[in-house]
């Protein structure tokens, strides 16, 4: 990465998120925050709600985390406090994460002369017709030089739906820390085998995600009774625990799967897990820019997902895995079968996914595409 352009005069860069709990989104900042700090950036991050749990990943490197502190409605001590940290920052670029931070910090650094105010959208954002949030963050894009997407069916859906006017738009992708992940390996796939008490002999189907409705747990739990029908020796791992873990585990006992059917959790050392998987699996019915795909990027996994949202943006169907129609248990099954019955095949779409995200996925390249935003003095021209 060139990064002359950026370290040759460092800025004032202030994040604005509503907390640094653990999630996607939150982790995203997190390192971008981090690489910017390393690169001689004077950063720091706003919290419009509490500080969160990640926080002192950042304290820790003596990045400031403020905290506004807000209550329900408008609240305007939480205004007060947001303004005076962007100020006392002597804020050159705002970047905000999400719509409703965008239109809270917009209206607290009013009238700060801040030349760059930067949003990013991290998902598809609301479904439902027009809300309120959306209403709001549309009549501060005015005093906004960018809105940036995560993935092209992200801006072309905000745009399609009135949210954002096209010429304000980018498309910077999410990048991950790829120095943290180690490739997949029959080694890890053993001790993961051992570790559940299985035979060396099982296919691994494993996925990563919030067990709720939008990740479709429950249509992957259904082809796996499919895949079985012709691989008997098929196993099913899912990492990350929700609100439908009881529905889950229910509907895998009516599948008559539940023995093959692993859930796992939340856990801390689900890059290591995923080094022991065969198959990585996606059923999502909605995505923005998926952080779990990027990940089993770079594992070198090969990917089955459906085909919504960024997914396509990732999967390169053919290549580093397969896309799949969403609510399609039987093409999902079909596709993770086809893969399992041919490793050598899989093990090439795996090392085209690692030689993708190497060029394409890491926060170096996310960091540089951002930083050509904040240098853009004509932002909010069409591109």
């Amino acid at each position: 990465m060139n990064t002359a352009s950026m370290n040759s005069r460092p800025m004032n860069i202030t994040h604005f998120v509503e907390n640094l709990n653990r999630g996607g989104l939150e982790r995203v900042v997190l390192e971008l925050v981090k690489l910017q700090h390393q690169q001689g950036h004077r950063c720091q991050v706003v919290c419009l709600f509490k500080s969160g749990s990640l926080a002192h990943e950042l304290t820790a490197l003596g990045i400031p985390v403020g905290v506004c502190d807000k209550r329900p409605g408008l609240d305007l001590r939480a205004l007060v406090r947001a303004r005076r940290m962007i100020r006392a920052h002597a804020t050159e670029v705002l970047h905000t994460h999400n719509a409703v931070v965008h239109y809270q910090a917009v209206l607290a650094s009013f009238g700060l002369g801040i030349g760059h105010i930067i949003n990013t959208r991290h998902g598809m954002g609301e479904r439902q017709g027009f809300s309120r949030r959306e209403w709001l963050y549309r009549r501060v894009l005015a005093q906004t030089q960018a809105v940036v997407c995560v993935c092209e069916a992200a801006r072309i859906d905000a745009i399609r739906r009135g949210i954002v006017p096209g010429p304000k738009t980018r498309v910077v992708p999410n990048g991950i820390r790829l120095d943290t992940f180690q490739i997949a390996s029959s080694e890890m796939r053993e001790r993961l085998l051992r570790t559940l008490g299985l035979p060396m002999q099982t296919r691994i189907i494993g996925s990563v995600g919030r067990l709720n409705w939008v990740k479709n747990q429950t249509g992957l739990i259904s082809a796996l009774r499919s895949v079985r029908e012709q691989l008997p020796d098929a196993a099913l791992v899912l990492i990350g625990d929700g609100e439908l873990r009881a529905e889950l585990e229910q509907r895998a006992a009516m599948e008559s799967v539940d023995a093959h059917v692993h859930f796992l959790g939340d856990r801390s050392d689900a890059q290591t897990l995923m080094q022991g998987l065969d198959l990585f699996v996606l059923p999502s019915l909605s995505e923005g820019y998926s952080m779990a795909l990027l990940e089993a990027c770079a594992v070198g996994l090969p990917i089955v997902a459906t085909d919504v949202g960024g997914n396509g943006e990732i999967v390169q169907d053919g290549v580093t895995g397969r896309l799949v129609p969403p609510r399609n248990p039987q093409a999902l099954s079909d596709a993770i079968t086809a893969l399992l019955q041919e490793p050598q095949r899989a093990r090439a779409m795996g090392d085209a996914a690692r030689a993708w995200v190497e060029l394409n996925g890491s926060l170096e390249t996310m960091a540089k595409r951002y930083a050509e935003i904040y240098l853009d003095s004509s932002s909010g021209s069409s591109e």
